[in-house]
């Protein structure tokens, strides 16, 4: 009879613990995979120790490292992100290893109790969004670090409230992506309207553009600035597919498509077709809300931003930004070989971009956006060195309420509740702790890129300049950053 109670009790305990883990909000794998979820704690907890065993290290795993996941982990839930006995990285045998060069006279970091201390390390923009073309509603930035483009459909509405909720609390801009404005987005937080080739949210029945549509879904909502989104790192120079599988009630009446449907967003604009064309209808619609409207485009072919600089300069019709996406980056899902081998990278695309306007005596009138694995210091500051106003972050935001590198973005099967539209994995995802969890990894991000700032003794990351960073080489030396990137003035400004 023991082995009866015995087993009776372990039954019990079992019991117990799946109500635990089905009902606790905190963790979604733990809601989502009771008792076995329990494994990936475990496994995370010992993991430096197993490690020593096992052939990968911290920083082999791709697209994010171990440490890199580690460090927005520990960010975003407030705990120690430090790490201890030294580098892990070879740093004399890495080439393009980023070094930041420190000042002998580094600015002091404001302590908490001091008057200047602020515990949210804000760090506006250093531009006014709009001003130069006197929009309307032109606009300062409160905020260095943004929510890329990633749209609901892609993300579930707990996914995209978390995030909603994070930019309020963290008084940063939430990018909507272009699959519309959904109510997931209409949480506090305030918003970069995302127009793509679908036009969702502003499209007629036969998938064109509805200027009526556009004027109702800006004003009644918290919407600052419109991006026109010429092409993605995911995928450029393709259009994307929405299979009518994963098209809800919900996506239809938000992206205006009808159900049992594909849909499918062009590879090109409708509405434009050339450079004039573009800027008519960039003018169009500021004329039409009073808004900063932008546009966004992975760097391939670099006819089209020396002839853009030239009609700027020609007429004075103007973009207000312009988010260059590099062709590591992306959330959504693509073919391999767009991912691995269409577009220039964002260092070199966000370089070659910014030398064009800089030449031609525009860049102090565009605000420059950065996107593409920059959710960490280095990558941001180096991201500032080369022309950014601000930067938007995208895998590392997902990583931040939970993401953990599954990659099955694309099967709608995420184990996190982020990328699937599936009601039991979603149902793993409290979009209130999460927000809290997205807000904290932002005000560490922008705290640490002061700090960096400081360390070169600038009191802004936007004054950082090239000429603060080197590149180590393979050869045991070292290439200026300023020279590599073809950077030929005095200074950024």
């Amino acid at each position: 009879m023991n082995w009866v109670w015995m087993t009776l009790i372990i039954a019990v305990v079992l019991l117990a613990l799946v109500a635990y883990d089905v009902l606790q909000k905190k963790h979604a794998i733990l809601h989502n995979f009771p008792i076995i979820g329990h494994f990936r704690y475990w496994l995370e907890a010992i993991g430096p120790e197993l490690r020593q065993y096992i052939v990968t290290n911290n920083d082999e795993e791709r697209p994010f490292s171990r440490d890199q996941r580690r460090w927005v982990y520990a960010s975003s839930k407030k705990d120690n992100n430090y790490f201890g006995f030294g580098t892990d990285n070879e740093l004399e045998s890495s080439p393009n290893y980023l070094i930041i060069r420190h000042s002998p006279f580094p600015l002091s970091d404001p302590l908490p109790g001091e008057d200047d201390f602020d515990p949210n390390h804000s760090a506006a923009c250093k531009k006014v969004m709009g001003a130069s073309q006197g929009r309307a509603k032109a606009f300062r930035p409160d905020s260095i670090v943004n929510i890329s483009a990633m749209s609901f459909g892609s993300l579930s509405g707990p996914a995209i409230e978390a995030l909603n909720r994070g930019a309020a609390l963290a008084g940063c801009l939430h990018n909507t992506g272009e699959g519309g404005v959904s109510p997931y987005h209409c949480k506090g937080g305030e918003l970069i309207w995302q127009i793509g080739t679908g036009y969702f949210g502003c499209r007629t029945p036969d998938g064109g553009f509805d200027i009526a549509q556009f004027r109702d879904v800006v004003q009644s909502h918290p919407i600052r600035a419109i991006e026109i989104k010429l092409s993605q790192g995911a995928k450029p120079g393709r259009g994307g597919l929405l299979p009518a599988a994963k098209i809800t009630h919900e996506i239809s009446k938000i992206r205006g498509v009808p159900m049992g449907k594909d849909c499918a967003s062009p590879a090109s604009h409708r509405e434009f077709s050339d450079v004039d064309s573009m800027l008519d209808f960039v003018e169009r619609l500021a004329d039409e809300s009073g808004l900063p409207v932008g546009i966004k485009s992975a760097v391939g072919q670099m006819e089209f931003w020396h002839e853009l600089a030239g009609r700027i300069q020609q007429t004075g019709r103007s973009v207000d930004f312009v988010t260059i996406d590099g062709g590591e980056g992306g959330t959504g899902a693509a073919p391999l070989v767009f991912s691995d081998h269409v577009a220039m990278p964002f260092k070199l695309g966000m370089s070659s971009v910014y030398r064009i306007f800089r030449d031609a005596e525009l860049h102090e009138k565009i605000v420059f956006v950065g996107s593409g694995k920059l959710g960490f210091p280095h990558n941001a500051l180096l991201a500032f060195g080369l022309g950014c106003d601000m930067i938007a972050v995208g895998r590392e935001a997902m990583l931040s309420i939970g993401c953990i590198q599954a990659q099955r973005c694309h099967t709608g099967h995420c184990p996190a509740g982020i990328a699937t539209q599936n009601r039991w994995l979603m149902g793993g995802l409290d979009p209130t702790d999460k927000a809290h969890r997205f807000a904290n990894y932002v005000v560490t991000l922008r705290k640490e890129l002061l700090q960096l700032g400081r360390a070169c003794g600038v009191s802004h990351p936007c004054d950082v300049e090239l000429k603060h960073f080197d590149i180590l080489t393979d050869s045991f030396g070292t290439s200026s950053a300023k020279e590599l990137f073809g950077y030929r003035w005095a200074t950024k400004v």
